[in-house]
């Protein structure tokens, strides 16, 4: 085996024990979880699903008051949710802990490891 594949076989194993470090971590482990008890509750999905209806139909008609109270009163309901309240501060957290992450690698490398370049594919 030469040295780059070795090199190459090393980064592969480090990674899959970051991988596997980060699926073991509390901030994981939570974020997960928050994310099963969102998918159970109807409640709350019925809300995000609503709120992302009228954020569509705002981008697509165009600006509407009536439309933009609607977000207001849906968003104010989302905040009063438990479940919608729990995921988002585990996603906060998880983001976070990745974040942390990112500036990590990109510190050691002395370049930007995951910088978002703003597009798709295309």
């Amino acid at each position: 085996m030469s040295e780059v594949q070795s090199g190459e076989q090393d980064i592969d194993d480090k990674l899959r024990t970051f991988v596997q470090t980060l699926r073991e971590s509390e901030t994981y482990r939570e974020f997960v979880e928050a994310s099963n008890a969102l998918e159970n509750d109807a409640e709350a999905s019925a809300l995000l699903r609503e709120f992302d209806e009228k954020q569509q139909q705002l981008q697509r008609d165009g600006f509407d008051q009536s439309i933009m109270g609607e977000l207001q009163d849906l968003k104010s309901e989302m905040a009063d949710n438990d479940t919608i309240r729990r995921h988002q501060v585990a996603q906060d957290a998880l983001v976070e802990l990745l974040q942390e992450t990112n500036d990590v690698i990109s510190e050691e490398i002395g370049h930007e490891f995951a910088q978002s370049t703003g597009g798709g594919c295309c």
